[in-house]
């Protein structure tokens, strides 16, 4: 089943979406993230996508509370990222009943680590974030560039345990013009675990091209927030 996940991007307490993540560019900056996750849940979200982005670019998790909170009231499943850079971070949120803990830096940092969580928990609650900017993984919230393709480290963290792969489009995020299928298919083709992909979503036609890619999932942020459909019409997306 194809899923449509909605994202609750938290920045000093506040569900925000930036462009192309770069800090200081909110095109949506909102003071209540539990009255939005509440929001997604009542307008039919199966998960939640939660993202701390101050543990993401600065390594420090300010949010942790909110997302404890947010999990613990939720009642559907989570997926959680954002500063998690140790066995120890995903272990934590791992036991608030998160069905997902997302790696990024981490896990292209010391690939091990995802081997010893999957291990651990289970590869269906590892899911490692590959974000690419030009065809190249990024890193350190999308600042640092590395020298490997998604699908050269797909393969690799399939190979290691991973359950899913998150891979997000820099170059379309945050922008609002519309997705690139392209890297996404190249991705869904290489890997037998599934990917969810992100980035780019503006429209619900958008929806359909990344569905069409094989991707098993899409996350949408800012095209939701800033009313371009709706989450009920998303959602729809999934049956056809």
């Amino acid at each position: 089943m194809f899923r449509i996940i909605p994202a609750i991007d938290l920045k000093n307490k506040k569900c925000v979406s930036l462009v192309q993540g770069i800090p200081d560019t909110e095109r949506v900056s909102l003071d209540d993230p539990l009255g939005i996750a509440a929001r997604w849940i009542a307008e039919g979200a199966g998960v939640l996508h939660l993202i701390d982005l101050d543990g993401a670019i600065e390594g420090r998790r300010l949010n942790s509370s909110i997302i404890e909170e947010i999990v613990k009231k939720s009642g559907v499943e989570t997926q959680v990222g954002g500063g998690i850079r140790s066995k120890e971070d995903a272990a934590g949120l791992l036991a608030l009943d998160v069905e997902r803990v997302i790696l990024g830096t981490a896990a292209i940092n010391n690939p091990s680590l995802v081997a010893e969580l999957a291990g651990e928990f289970g590869s269906e609650r590892i899911m490692v974030a590959l974000d690419s900017k030009n065809g190249r993984v990024t890193t350190h919230g999308w600042a640092k560039q590395s020298v490997f393709t998604p699908v050269e480290l797909g393969r690799k963290f399939e190979e290691l345990g991973a359950g899913s792969i998150l891979f997000t489009d820099i170059n379309t995020e945050g922008l609002l013009k519309g997705v690139n299928p392209a890297p996404t298919k190249e991705l869904a083709e290489a890997l037998n675990i599934p990917v969810i992909a992100s980035g780019g979503i503006t429209t619900l036609s958008d929806i359909e091209t990344i569905k069409k890619t094989g991707a098993k999932g899409v996350v949408v942020g800012a095209a939701l927030y800033v009313g371009n459909f709706t989450l009920r019409e998303a959602l729809e997306m999934e049956k056809k």
